[in-house]
């Protein structure tokens, strides 16, 4: 079996093909301005990382024509139904694909404070833990073993201490 060779024939990298026309731009699209500026808009129908966004731009060559060209995305958006069309879209998605454990989707919001995104606070009500800020359960794996703590979700430095996990499934 063989095989043709490819380096015969012409180099494509040869003279160019002057046999093609080049037709000169006209006069009437040299003369549109390029768009100075643009918005970009961001639809989201809840708070969570895991809900569905719409993420339209509008351009223009003035400020005003971009306000208005958004206003009037912003109506025909509503006015022919992709907003709610895209809301059922994302459902019927959400109920057909179930994200595979630990990967997302379906998943308590998540909160920002003090420049970091802070996870939800595990419920935890233990008699006798005196933590106002509330706690948040950590697991890792260590030179020991498995370990668990809960941790409290003040700021550091003014943090309660933690309660470990004991050997029978209780902290303390």
């Amino acid at each position: 079996m063989s095989f043709p060779n490819p380096f015969d024939g012409a180099s494509p990298w040869g003279e160019a093909d002057t046999s093609k026309e080049i037709k000169p731009m006209t006069d009437a699209v040299a003369a549109i301005p390029p768009n100075k500026f643009k918005i970009g808009m961001t639809f989201k129908a809840a708070a969570g990382y895991d809900a569905e966004w719409l993420t339209p731009s509008v351009y223009g060559a003035t400020a005003e024509e971009v306000a208005t060209n958004a206003v009037d995305l912003m109506k025909a958006l509503a006015d022919k139904g992709v907003i709610e069309l895209a809301s059922h879209a994302a459902k019927k998605v959400r109920e057909t694909h179930q994200p595979a454990a630990g990967k997302g989707g379906n998943s308590v919001p998540k909160t920002f404070q003090g420049g970091k995104v802070q996870s939800a606070p595990t419920p935890f009500d233990q008699a006798g833990d005196s933590c106002p800020h509330g706690r948040t359960l950590r697991e890792g794996q260590g030179a020991k073993g498995a370990w668990g703590a809960m941790f409290c979700n003040a700021p550091k430095g003014s943090n309660c201490d933690p309660l470990w996990r004991q050997k029978d499934g209780s902290f303390s």
